[in-house]
């Protein structure tokens, strides 16, 4: 992706599409943070909606807001590229940490503001992505609970209650494991940017975006490969075309106790 045409990016129409009515006022609180990063006053997404127990697989109620969730990050390229597209134009995601992969550890120092703001949030992705359904109780546990650890002691933040199973693969027992963990809320998606596909293309991503990008949806992409990055340009001219807010789960949900 052109760096300087992210910048292009940093309008009052994309900052209220991005981030709502409230973050496009001329009094609207913008300036520079550590690094000289643009830095944006979260704005007001509403009352918070209730969740029950079990799935959560779009955001409930009306509205027009988006939850862009963001899992792996086996490119630490890729993360670093969000991460960019983040701090330029106050984009607001949800990455769902595996915590192996490097990028996590690469990319603190630009990724920790955001995170500790609220821009950007963390859950569970597992230590290093297996299947859960065969493994045993103890192997979940030990799997959330070394991703747990990895995302308190480096970014104070353990990601709880939201949890994503690799691969979307979960049932009853991983669930009550993960619960045990504090994960009480496992977190899959209403569509997908089909990203983890290795022939993909700008085209066949857009076409994606195109069939997802859907008020209330909470769709999923991964920090994998780069081809994503070439897209943020256009990623942001739909949700401007849908009138869409991207937010993270916390922006907008109240988990169950």
């Amino acid at each position: 992706m052109d760096r300087r045409r992210l910048l292009t990016l940093l309008t009052a129409g994309t900052a209220a599409t991005l981030l709502g009515p409230a973050a496009a006022r001329a009094d609207s609180p913008i300036g520079a943070g550590s690094g000289g990063a643009p830095q944006v006053l979260p704005p007001d997404f509403g009352p918070k909606t209730p969740i029950g127990p079990g799935t959560l697989t779009a955001l409930p109620g009306a509205g027009n807001h988006m939850a862009l969730t963001i899992d792996d990050g086996a490119s630490s390229e890729t993360v670093g590229a969000f991460i960019d597209f983040a701090r330029n134009t106050g984009a607001r995601f949800t990455f769902f940490v595996t915590a192996y992969y490097p990028g996590w550890r690469d990319h603190l120092d630009t990724l920790r503001p955001l995170v500790d703001s609220g821009q950007i949030q963390l859950g569970n992705h597992t230590w290093d992505h297996p299947d859960l359904t065969k493994l045993s109780a103890g192997a979940v546990a030990d799997q959330l609970n070394r991703c747990k650890q990895f995302l308190w002691n480096t970014y104070g933040t353990d990601g709880t209650p939201y949890y994503r199973p690799p691969f979307g693969y979960h049932n009853g027992a991983v669930d009550s494991v993960a619960a045990d963990c504090g994960y009480t809320v496992p977190t899959m998606w209403y569509g997908t940017l089909n990203d983890t596909n290795k022939t993909i293309d700008d085209g066949m991503l857009m076409d994606a975006a195109q069939q997802w990008f859907r008020a209330q949806a909470i769709v999923i992409g991964h920090a994998n490969r780069p081809t994503v990055t070439h897209l943020y340009d256009q990623f942001t001219d739909l949700l401007r075309q849908r009138n869409l807010q991207l937010v993270t789960l916390n922006d907008v949900l109240i988990p169950p106790r």
